[in-house]
């Protein structure tokens, strides 16, 4: 028989045993616990946090307003305007929470579960009727299975308003800055990519500035999907870009657009532009280009259209180059304007090679060479200055190296080495070839000479301002060098470029009521290394008034087909756009002292005679009935042209009458010969 003692020792082994177990159990399963517990909050809690922040959490950023381009009078050229994009957790939309009338989960009997039901198709429905689109688009983003779903990109506010108030569960929206332009000087302000990030001109170059900072805002989600701001959680405000406010006037710069426009329709050119210059201070009042393209339309860009022509191409300028040997002979040589020189009747051996004129010229004036410009002379006088003193004076122009005026893309043209020039690169640049210049490097030198031989830096980008409306940083006119001496330079304006315009190859150039000096160059250009192809580049550079200068314009036309010479293609534009410009800038007109002959019997009257406004812009006739002291009333867009107006041309008013105008298409002819 089992001993009692024995059996009670056995059974009381095997509870030992089995308790060990259990506690060995349980001791494993709490390290276990342990182990996970510091796992999650001790070894990997960024990992987890990031987890539990993606399920519950969003970081969104908010975009910061983008800084405006303003030009010389505080007018917009480019700004940002706020539109809306659409976006939406797929999941949540597919798996949408029911709730009862009381605010509710409402459970399902069966599964002891909250109840959903997929909602996306009711989801594509809203933004079809609110935004128009595919219903199947919208289906396909809300089924994918990972990211987030895009709805809608940069919406106008008004249209995405209705769909701004509808609360949908896993949808929302976010602020964008999307990009509107004035839309004038395209290649000098660029644009902006899809980020909103500047990606070609000023829009580049000065992105830093203008993008600011953005905004961070981190929202949590409830269980049905609305978000809400995170309590505990850093919200960073966005900041708002720097303005920017360029030298440029929008009007002046409208004009020269449209007369560059007019002028490669009407000569069948590759190409054209031009600038305006203030020649005491540098200021860049106008820099335009054609063709160009639409800033509000991506898909009107190309890189050609895109190419600041003024800044980035150089090209052999021929005869405008002349200046540099005219102030070589007045100083070097002390040649005067009445000086005679030999035009050798229009041909000139050279090295095996011509100098050719246009005409047969003789025994004639310095001034006279200047005027009809006589390439021989030119050639001859530059041979007679020497290769370094005509080095020097073409470096202390400014050729060769940039104008500083820091625009992306500048070209320092193309000045040889001396000690790489050749027997014929000194009379060759004496008439404007063997040598690339920029319109800009071309401009500088004749506004050089219309302020007293004092070369100054060109500048574009007048200041810098915060969002508290302080400067940041400002420009200020630089002067660079003395190019020549004051004497000199009124010199070569009255005497030979002021000719030029009065008598010489230019007469096409004259203002009306202005004194204008300048200089035509038709420079044949090389196609493929070759001049056998007649292809020509046709520029005029002038200023004016000559007694006291205050702008300078340049007007570069290239490969014209139906003229070539300068003083047919290039010199009318300066003459359109230096009289449209006088006409619409009061600005202009104050620094000018502007009171011409038919100005100053305007004043001396109390009427004056109406002018002629049939097929003029409604803004260029709303301001020349402004400047005879006249007033416009309207009806229709100022952006057409007069169709007839109340009172006719020639007739005698009191000052202050009101004349009605009818505006009527854009494409109307002028008639006035004010205005060119």
């Amino acid at each position: 028989m089992n001993d009692p003692r024995n059996i009670q020792s056995r059974d009381d082994h095997e509870f030992g045993k089995r308790l060990g177990i259990l506690v060995a159990v349980f001791a494993v399963f709490i390290a276990a616990i342990i182990a996970m517990l510091l796992n999650i909050q001790v070894f990997n809690v960024k990992k987890y946090r990031q987890k539990a922040a993606r399920q519950y959490e969003r970081v969104i950023t908010e975009k910061a307003q983008r800084g405006v381009i303003l030009d010389r009078q505080a007018r917009m050229l480019a700004e940002s305007i706020e539109s809306i994009s659409f976006y939406a957790e797929p999941a949540i939309v597919r798996n949408t929470p029911l709730f009862n009338d009381k605010g509710k989960s409402v459970i399902d009997k069966t599964t002891r579960k909250q109840r959903v039901y997929d909602n996306s198709g009711a989801v594509a429905a809203i933004f079809v009727k609110h935004l128009g689109g595919n219903k199947g688009v919208y289906l396909k983003e809300l089924h994918r299975r990972t990211g987030v779903a895009v709805l809608g990109r940069k919406i106008p506010v008004v249209k995405a308003l209705p769909l701004m108030q509808e609360k949908i569960p896993g949808v929302w929206f976010d602020k964008d800055q999307q990009r509107y332009y004035l839309n004038v000087a395209a290649q000098v302000i660029g644009g902006t990519d899809n980020k909103n990030e500047g990606s070609s001109g000023l829009e580049l170059q000065l992105n830093r500035e203008l993008k600011g900072i953005d905004g961070t805002k981190i929202y949590q989600r409830s269980a049905d999907g609305k978000r809400y701001p995170a309590p505990d959680a850093k919200q960073q405000d966005p900041v708002k870009g720097n303005s920017v406010q360029l030298t440029i006037d929008a009007d002046i710069q409208s004009i020269v657009e449209d007369e560059l426009a007019k002028a490669v329709n009407k000569f069948q050119a590759d190409a054209s532009s031009s600038i305006v210059m203030d020649v005491h201070t540098g200021e860049i009042i106008a820099m335009a280009n054609n063709p160009t393209f639409d800033l509000n339309q991506r898909s009107t860009w190309s890189a050609d259209k895109s190419r600041n022509r003024a800044v980035t191409d150089s090209y052999e300028p021929g005869s405008t180059f002349k200046l540099i040997m005219a102030s070589a002979a007045t100083e070097v040589l002390k040649r005067k304007a009445e000086d005679r020189v030999n035009g050798m009747r229009g041909i000139m051996p050279i090295y095996n090679l011509f100098i050719r004129d246009h005409e047969p010229y003789g025994n004639i004036s310095f001034r006279e060479a200047i005027m009809y410009s006589s390439n021989i002379v030119a050639a001859k006088t530059a041979m007679a200055v020497g290769s370094e003193k005509f080095y020097a004076y073409t470096m202390n122009y400014g050729f060769g190296r940039k104008t500083g005026i820091g625009l992306i893309g500048e070209s320092p043209g193309r000045v040889r080495p001396l000690d790489r020039w050749d027997r014929t690169t000194l009379p060759w640049m004496g008439y404007g070839y063997q040598i690339m210049a920029t319109p800009l490097q071309i401009l500088q030198a004749y506004a050089a000479m219309a302020n007293d031989g004092q070369l100054m830096r060109p500048y574009i980008i007048k200041k810098v301002i915060n969002a508290e409306n302080k400067v940041v940083w400002e420009s200020t006119p630089k002067a660079v060098r003395k190019a020549v001496l004051p004497q000199t330079a009124r010199y070569l304006s009255k005497e030979y470029f002021k000719a030029v315009v009065d008598s010489g190859t230019a007469k096409s150039a004259a203002v009306p009521g202005v004194t204008v000096a300048g200089k035509t160059g038709t420079a044949r250009r090389a196609a493929g290394g070759s001049y056998s192809k007649p292809a020509y580049v046709a520029s005029f550079v002038g200023y004016f008034p000559v007694e006291a200068p205050r702008y300078a314009i340049i007007v570069v036309v290239e490969n014209p087909k139906t003229a070539y010479y300068a003083a047919m293609v290039a010199a009318p534009v300066f003459s359109s756009i230096a009289s449209r410009m006088i006409a619409c800038s009061g600005e202009m007109q104050k620094k000018l002292a502007f009171r011409s002959a038919e100005q100053a019997a305007i004043d001396s009257v109390s009427t004056v005679a109406v002018p002629e406004l049939t097929g003029l812009q409604a803004r260029d006739a709303q301001r020349l009935l402004k400047w005879h002291s006249l007033e416009m009333d309207s009806s229709g867009d100022l952006d057409g042209c007069v169709a007839r107006q109340s009172i006719a041309p020639g007739q005698k008013v009191k000052k202050k009458t009101i004349i009605k105008v009818t505006i009527g298409s854009t494409t109307m002819k002028r008639n006035s010969s004010w205005l060119p």
